[in-house]
């Protein structure tokens, strides 16, 4: 069988899976040969997981990237396009006009072959792509809810054996746990869980096994809903909607959380055109989605990606689930936040947000270490005050005098 980079023609848009799923050993291997000119990769990375730019491939590679990581700080400039886009709809984008995939697959305990802790987009673009080039990476057991895939979808299998990066566990400070603290006691038996990953998603999922029979519906699972899971405070009882499932598009978490995976099918893997699907969390009451924000403005204006005048990340998923939970009866959009950044230099509620992520009509709640503010059903003058009130002490005579610089 020819190298993998036969396969790949001038000109070709490539699609590359993401965070943990990217298919690493099998990009080592493309990137070592010379490659045609004119290639175009498209990626969703996450930080820590996806380390490669794609500009540096040779001096005609272009990459769109759909959120800013570390890695790409040094990109050429004129060839690295971010594009700004919700995570349901990079799915919708993804349906058409991609030549090659590169994918990541593994067995399961019986052998099958299936995608591994990663399908938010990966359906999307096997619908369109004319060439598949699979990396079968035997270091890890698939895991047991994910898809199956056909053997003969794929047009090249190079073989692997490596660890999945894990990334370590979130520390968690006392103002994190005040955080979770905060935002646990506003979940209720019953509940539908979204959350991000991270120190304050970690502190929250800590605080709620005292919890009865919540459900999981979101971007991603870690080790906190895992012993949930385990401890049976999340069991999806109650869900309208995949009952009894617990839906994840990706896994993020340590290596103890991927063997757990490998024999728990009930942790479904689903495409973004499920997870964060409107229409389809509209059928679940009492969604609750969790996210995390870089500030906040007095009028609930949130800013999730942008920070000192450049793009730090992306649109994400955020805004899809804070739209989805207006959508859940008894659903709440929740921002959960540290007051302030920098050692506590900054504040990051700010009169007005440097770029807006998610508009203020999007967010229903505000959680700070400070305190809880219900901004739904506030007019503007109140929503100021209660946002004032759970900003660090040092800074709220400012924000009323409108004089707190962005962070």
């Amino acid at each position: 069988m020819p190298h993998p980079s036969k396969l790949i023609e001038a000109g070709q848009k490539i699609f590359v899976a993401g965070s943990s799923n990217e298919p690493t050993a099998l990009i080592e291997s493309l990137v070592a040969q010379p490659l045609p000119e004119n290639l175009h990769f498209v990626q969703f990375p996450i930080a820590g997981f996806n380390n490669v730019d794609f500009t540096q491939v040779n001096p005609t590679a272009e990459l769109t990237t759909f959120f800013m990581t570390s890695a790409l700080k040094n990109a050429a400039a004129e060839r690295m396009h971010f594009l700004p886009m919700q995570m349901r709809w990079v799915y919708s984008y993804l349906l058409e006009g991609i030549d090659v995939a590169l994918i990541q697959v593994a067995r399961d305990r019986e052998g099958q072959l299936r995608l591994g802790p990663n399908v938010d987009f990966v359906d999307a673009v096997l619908s369109s792509a004319r060439v598949v080039l699979a990396e079968l990476n035997s270091g890890f057991v698939a895991p047991a809810g994910a898809p199956l895939i056909d053997p003969a979808r794929l047009d090249y299998v190079f073989e692997s054996h490596r660890e999945l990066f894990a990334p370590g566990a979130p520390k968690i400070d006392e103002a994190a746990l005040q955080i979770g603290a905060n935002v646990a006691a506003l979940i209720k038996d019953g509940d539908v869980l979204q959350t991000g990953i991270g120190a304050i998603p970690a502190a929250i999922l800590s605080q709620l096994k005292d919890k009865n029979d919540l459900g999981m519906h979101g971007g991603l699972i870690d080790d906190g809903g895992m012993q949930l899971i385990r401890n049976g405070n999340l069991t999806g009882r109650l869900k309208a909607l995949d009952k009894n499932q617990h839906v994840t598009g990706m896994a993020l978490g340590s290596q103890e959380l991927l063997r757990w995976l490998a024999d728990t099918p009930e942790v479904v893997f689903c495409g973004a055109n499920h997870t964060h699907e409107a229409s389809a969390i509209a059928q679940l009451d009492n969604f609750v989605s969790v996210n995390s924000a870089v500030e906040i403005d007095l009028l609930g204006q949130v800013n999730a990606e942008y920070a000192g005048g450049r793009q730090i990340s992306g649109t994400g998923g955020s805004v899809d689930f804070m739209r989805a939970a207006k959508a859940s009866r008894g659903g709440r959009s929740i921002v959960a936040m540290n007051a302030t950044a920098r050692g506590g230099s900054v504040s990051r509620i700010v009169p007005r947000v440097e770029l807006v992520t998610a508009l203020r009509t999007d967010v229903d709640i505000v959680v700070t270490e400070y305190g809880v503010a219900q901004l739904k059903n506030l007019p503007a003058a109140a929503r100021i005050e209660a946002l004032i009130e759970i900003a660090a002490p040092q800074f709220r005579d400012a924000l009323r005098q409108g004089e707190v610089h962005n962070a």
